[in-house]
């Protein structure tokens, strides 16, 4: 798949715009069909289509199968609106990292839950991963970073439950586990 600028006359102006255009083998030789108008795009928007265009590119492999046929939605542009957007990737990639470390099932087990709401195994989480990406006090992840992350939807754990008092409980909670912390880390580290 490559793209093609294509020219267009309309009300005596001369317009460009691009199209992602396939080839394909016939029995009289190479042929090439429009896959998709992709209308006017700037420097960074056609190397964004190319890339997604290559085969080796696996996780938009199927993006231009033949077979699907598009739903078309018209969108008043001007009603629409981003609100209450939050960082996701290093909540998510901190989250992975401590699952691949073993550390989720290690604080259930150290910790179990009781009668509490919230477990303090994910409580120790929230603490984690808030100090991991946004290094504050408590009383900020608190009252500011944890409604301000993806935290609770990756948790689980709403953001009413979050407060500065019920953090401080779970640093008390974990200070007796530090020897038995350590010497998982380390032999993950190991390993």
């Amino acid at each position: 798949m490559y793209l093609r600028r294509c020219y267009r006359r309309k009300e005596g102006k001369r317009h460009a715009y691009w199209a992602l255009v396939e080839s394909y083998r016939t029995a009289r030789g190479p042929r090439q069909r429009v896959v998709a108008y992709l209308g006017e795009l700037d420097e960074q928007g056609r190397l964004g289509v190319q890339r997604a265009a290559q085969p080796e590119f696996a996780p938009q492999a199927g993006l231009f199968d033949r077979q699907a046929s598009p739903d078309w939605v018209e969108v008043d542009l001007r009603g629409v609106r981003v609100e209450h957007s939050r960082p996701f990737g290093g909540g998510w990639l901190g989250l992975m990292l401590l699952r691949q470390l073993g550390l989720s099932e290690l604080l259930e087990e150290l910790l179990p839950s009781g009668r509490e709401e919230v477990p303090w195994s994910a409580m120790t989480l929230v603490l984690v991963l808030g100090r991991l990406f946004d290094p504050s006090s408590e009383l900020h992840l608190a009252e500011h970073g944890y409604e301000a992350s993806a935290l609770a939807e990756l948790l689980g754990v709403p953001a009413a439950k979050v407060n500065d008092d019920r953090l401080y409980r779970t640093l008390d909670r974990l200070l007796p586990h530090k020897t038995a912390l350590e010497k998982h880390l380390k032999q993950r580290l190991g390993e």
